[in-house]
């Protein structure tokens, strides 16, 4: 059977002044990146400046907007493309408790029984809420990507996902994308990121790259922060379905090195 692959590179958005001061920002406050942020953009945008791109999608917040736009500056497989901005890929809302300390936050978990950043404070967005926006998104993209990219990309399934096992992980930015054409870059933040990788994992059975465990799976990633799968598709009736995933690294920083 005949299907496509491709490459899906999530990163989180560049540290702002509230990330430096631990404070929650999700949905209602949009600040700007700070000036170690904008670093950090740069730095990114460096580091993957020689990684193929097909397609860019970010979150319509303002610190999302300007790491994807420092990105895609240095990236010359971006100059044609258009950086479709969603609100799918926005942060959790954290309701009331947006714009307090985090460490607050945390201890507001704690009494209920639960853990940041996976607890609900009032008015705020449910983990499960978030993850119908992940699910929401995705298959947006494979629809979209199986529309722009199947016609000349489509090979038979069982050759693709042997050349996607025998990838090698060798530090290197393009690290389980060479020679896959079809590679989006995907901008978002970090609450977003957490409840993805966790519906990747338990709902879509996504292999764990070797010698990770789920508590690093399932980290909150570091500004700038760069998570990297591979997504099989096939072509149905109604249209392009998700038939395989794999993690090739998750939650990497290299570009963050002095």
């Amino acid at each position: 059977m005949k299907a496509l692959s491709f490459g899906l590179s999530l990163i989180r958005h560049g540290e702002t002044q509230y990330n430096k001061e631990g404070l929650l920002q999700g949905q209602a406050i949009n600040l700007a990146l700070s000036e170690t942020g904008l670093q950090q953009a740069e730095a990114a945008g460096c580091y993957l400046k020689d990684v193929e791109f097909s397609n860019v999608f970010v979150s319509d917040m303002l610190r999302a907007r300007q790491t994807a736009e420092t990105i895609i500056k240095h990236n010359p497989s971006c100059s044609g493309l258009q950086m479709v901005c969603d609100p799918l890929l926005k942060e959790k809302s954290f309701g009331i408790a947006e714009g307090r300390p985090v460490q607050e936050v945390r201890e507001m978990a704690k009494a209920a029984g639960e853990t940041f950043p996976g607890f609900t404070p009032p008015r705020g967005e449910t983990q499960e809420q978030v993850k119908e926006r992940v699910k929401e998104f995705l298959g947006k993209i494979l629809q979209q990507i199986g529309a722009e990219h199947w016609h000349n990309r489509g090979e038979e399934e069982a050759s693709l996902s042997a050349a996607m096992e025998a990838s090698p992980v060798e530090g290197k930015a393009d690290d389980g994308v060479r020679g896959v054409p079809v590679h989006a870059l995907v901008v978002t933040h970090g609450a977003y990121m957490c409840v993805a990788v966790r519906f990747f994992v338990e709902e879509l059975h996504c292999s764990l790259p070797p010698g990770c465990d789920e508590a690093h799976m399932f980290a909150l990633s570091p500004n700038t922060g760069l998570c990297r799968f591979l997504l099989t598709v096939r072509r149905e009736d109604d249209g392009f379905k998700l038939s395989g995933i794999r993690c090739v690294f998750v939650h990497r920083r290299d570009h963050g090195k002095k």
